[in-house]
């Protein structure tokens, strides 16, 4: 239907999300809404609650609930803000539950109802279904200008997606509707509409555009010396074709390699963006701790350096070199030492290089992340990146009891004998932390990347 518009789409990352939120839902040009959403999260159990809140206030909602289990009578309950079903971590592998919600006349001044229906899979004998008729009232009656999801217990895990519609009058064409099909998760601020890509897909301009573009590559996976952010490629005022889909690829964080062994940890995987972008290519892993001078991987940014023994002081491990059209920082060196121990050095980031050991027994810290005013917009309208960042190199693990470096904007920290270290954080392109250590002897992955397009509202 001509008057029927998807306008955003939410799919959870690997992160988890504890609340799903349809924010800057338009004001004008609709009458009604619907979401639909299939959910699991990771609370024992085979089903919970799915909740809804609009504009973020909790009171004042009422209901009356249908369930009925696919067998017997069905029981009749009174409720609160409850609207579907979904799989618990008892559920059956892999299955997830789904719900349709719908919102007639969101932009009255009158209490706003609300029906759903939902059912909660298990694969197994036994289905239950769940139907909801709901009203919020609240003083002033307020427009709806917000949506969030939340489970009663648990988080909601990665690929649990969230699509909301909009219907526009009949005889109405629709003036606020997304201008591009593609993305996991497509967002408004009100002044631009974002398709950011979790994964790779396709984006396929449905007019013709003018589009600010972010790729981020995977990050290098830690081995004993932390693992290298992926590349980061911007570009602003970029010309698409109407109907001409462009081809995303987006590059998985490498995996992290034990440190004492006789290989670096995995690069991360290369991410683009149709022929604008080129490769941008991922994250070098950071080095082994297997031998006495072991130089970290290359990428869009170089992985840490490693030595062991007692070496010249001229000696070290270097950190990896960005490869040649990569977009990032050289990873840090080893520290030069004459005693008999280890150092490693951090990961490169997209804003700096990788930090060199300070001393002996110690590991570098991850170069810093990317910022800017582009991508804390493109970060604050997609949940992805860390606190406006993206691509921060991982911290170089250590020995036993030495100093781990810490990582750096979403990068891991590197572990010791005293604490674990981490890996890059998802949908950043983040560098893993090293882990060197006997207790902590495996480095840590990489984080995954991102493609987020933006072109104006």
């Amino acid at each position: 239907m001509a008057n029927y518009i998807l306008l955003e789409r939410i799919t959870v990352g690997a992160a988890g999300a504890s609340s799903v939120t349809f924010n800057n839902i338009p004001q004008t040009g609709y009458t009604d809404l619907k979401v639909v959403f299939s959910t699991r999260q990771n609370a024992s159990g085979v089903g919970h609650t799915d909740l809804i809140q609009f504009n973020g206030i909790s009171t004042g909602y009422s209901s009356r609930i249908l369930e009925g289990a696919g067998s017997g009578s069905p029981t009749s309950f009174t409720g609160t803000n409850s609207v579907g079903l979904n799989d618990g971590a008892g559920a059956t592998s892999n299955t997830f539950s789904n719900c349709e919600v719908y919102i007639p006349n969101y932009l009255s001044s009158n209490p706003k109802s609300y029906s759903a229906d939902s059912v909660l899979e298990s694969n197994g004998t036994t289905a239950y279904q769940h139907l909801v008729a709901g009203l919020w009232t609240y003083t002033g009656n307020p427009a709806i200008t917000s949506i969030t999801f939340s489970s009663d217990v648990g988080t909601y895990v990665q690929y649990s997606t969230f699509s909301l519609y909009a219907l526009a009058a009949v005889g109405t064409t629709p003036t606020k509707a997304p201008k591009a099909i593609g993305g996991d998760i497509i967002q408004t601020d009100g002044t631009y509409w974002y398709h950011a890509f979790l994964s790779s897909g396709s984006f396929t301009p449905q007019t013709a555009l003018s589009c600010d573009v972010l790729v981020v590559a995977g990050g290098g996976g830690g081995c004993a010396a932390g693992g290298g952010a992926g590349g980061l490629f911007t570009a602003t005022a970029q010309a698409l074709t109407a109907n001409t889909a462009q081809t995303i690829l987006v590059g998985a964080g490498g995996a992290g390699a034990v440190g004492t062994g006789s290989s670096n940890g995995a690069s991360g995987g290369n991410s683009s963006f149709g022929s604008i972008s080129g490769t941008v290519y991922g994250g070098g892993g950071g080095a082994y701790g297997g031998g006495s001078i072991v130089n970290g991987g290359n990428g869009g940014s170089g992985g840490g350096g490693f030595v062991g023994g007692a070496t010249t002081s001229s000696s070290y491990g270097a950190g990896g070199t960005v490869t040649v059209g990569g977009e990032g920082n050289v990873g840090g060196n080893s520290y030069t030492q004459t005693a008999s121990a280890s150092s490693t050095g951090g990961g490169g980031g997209a804003g700096g290089a990788g930090g060199n050991a300070p001393s002996s027994n110690t590991g570098g810290a991850g170069g810093a992340g990317a910022t800017s005013t582009l991508l804390a917009a493109m970060a604050a309208a997609t949940s992805t990146g860390t606190s406006n960042y993206y691509a921060g190199g991982g911290g170089g693990g250590i020995y036993i009891n030495g100093t781990a470096g810490a990582g750096a904007n979403g990068g891991g920290s590197g572990a010791s004998n005293n604490a674990a270290g981490s890996a890059g954080a998802a949908n950043t392109g983040s560098g893993g932390g090293g882990g060197y250590s006997p207790t902590y002897g495996a480095g840590y992955a990489g984080g995954s990347g991102v493609v987020i397009i933006r072109y104006a509202y």
